[in-house]
């Protein structure tokens, strides 16, 4: 059977993204690699004042950020973190006020903040909802209570079940991860967890495969041979497992770790990246991309809060600031597009010197791995699970 492929979505054109990062944890994962800090106690007062520091901060990177931008309509806005569902909502409601302010929308937009299932963070939902998010994102990550505590979670499987429930009361949409090819899980019993998981009720899932970093404790413990990730041909297993039981209940993959329930359930956040538009990052270690000058820029915000909030404070936010080459644009651009099944247009593989009827791209055309249709190069159901190895085929 012929595999069908949709349309390329709305080109993001001078549109601009908001991406916040709230780095603040209850607790830090052992499987986390992102620029994250432990949030202690709220009695913390010292931990508060650093927190409403870093608030102005936020507000006065945008401002500035804006002021570089010039005139832009508003796009999205993405708080993640971190746990940017302990940010007073307050908080985050100045935040969006002030985005709405600086890039006024043509019309509703996404406003994206992700939260953990622990019944404290499910009392701040509606007050989340009444400061303006209207899709909440949700480390589930695991309906069994065993493999919650082994990848280190502060919240049960029945916290889990309470607090969607609680956010499918507050929220217009809902997404929820979860993490798979956790040591010792088999086919079967993964395949049971994700149809429990469908009974929740959403309308987007991120189902992740656990990725190892050496820099984690989890990554130290496998160096030291704690334990051991499943083998290639369990994960793979795993995957179709994945792909299987979704694409029943009805939810299409249109990112290789993306599925959603009908095409205006998906990310819009995410796919405007995908796509290759425009997005300010704010807050410690946020990534941008911008285009400055017509020239596409990638900015990266200091990691530590301290020197984030004293470099907003003298002008200076970011401790990179790259100009991209066309060259470098175009490898960033396949590297994004090629995970979604709108894929990306031929020209960008061009720009990198690939040409349809030349290796690598016509061998991999031929293979199996991508298809080329009304001048785009999309991965196909035999390419997406193996898509790192196509891309380094491709790219290098």
């Amino acid at each position: 059977m012929t595999e069908s492929f949709p349309d390329p979505g709305p080109d993001p054109g001078t549109d601009v993204a908001l991406y916040v990062h709230w780095p603040y944890c209850a607790r830090i994962c052992p499987y986390c690699d992102f620029n994250v800090v432990r949030a202690k106690s709220d009695k913390d007062v010292g931990r508060l004042e650093e927190q409403a520091a870093l608030v102005e901060a936020i507000l006065a990177d945008m401002e500035a950020q804006g002021s570089l931008t010039g005139p832009r309509r508003l796009a999205s806005i993405f708080f993640g973190g971190g746990t940017p569902s302990l940010m007073d909502p307050d908080a985050v409601g100045r935040v969006i006020a002030r985005a709405r302010a600086l890039f006024p929308p043509n019309g509703p937009i996404e406003i994206t903040l992700e939260a953990n299932p622990t019944d404290a963070e499910a009392d701040r939902f509606a007050a989340l909802a009444d400061a303006g998010v209207n899709r909440l994102s949700m480390g589930v990550q695991a309906l069994d209570d065993a493999a919650l505590a082994f990848l280190g979670r502060n919240h049960s499987a029945d916290e889990a079940r309470r607090a969607v429930a609680v956010a499918g009361r507050a929220f217009d949409r809902l997404s929820i991860d979860l993490i798979y090819a956790r040591p010792g899980q088999t086919v079967d019993g993964w395949r049971a967890e994700l149809t429990e998981a469908l009974d929740l009720g959403f309308e987007h899932v991120s189902p992740y495969q656990l990725t190892i970093e050496p820099t984690t404790a989890f990554g130290r413990a496998v160096a030291r041979g704690v334990w051991t990730p499943p083998d290639e041909d369990l994960s793979a297993a795993l995957y179709e497992t994945t792909q299987a039981v979704l694409e029943r209940a009805g939810f299409e993959a249109y990112e290789v770790s993306n599925h959603a329930c009908g095409v205006a359930a998906r990310s819009a956040h995410n796919l405007h990246v995908w796509r290759g538009g425009d997005y300010l990052g704010v807050g410690p270690g946020a990534h941008g991309r911008l285009t400055l000058g017509g020239a596409r820029t990638a900015t990266v915000a200091h990691r530590g809060i301290g020197d984030y909030v004293a470099g907003v404070h003298l002008g200076a936010p970011w401790s990179e600031r790259d100009t991209q080459s066309s060259r470098d644009a175009a490898e960033e651009r396949v590297l994004l597009g090629l995970r979604t099944v709108e894929g990306v247009a031929l020209a960008n593989l061009e720009v990198l010197g690939r040409a349809p009827d030349a290796a690598p791209l016509a061998g991999l055309t031929a293979d199996g791995f991508l298809d080329l249709r009304a001048g785009r190069v999309i991965a196909t159901r035999t390419g997406r699970p193996v898509l790192d190895g196509v891309l380094r085929a491709l790219l290098t």
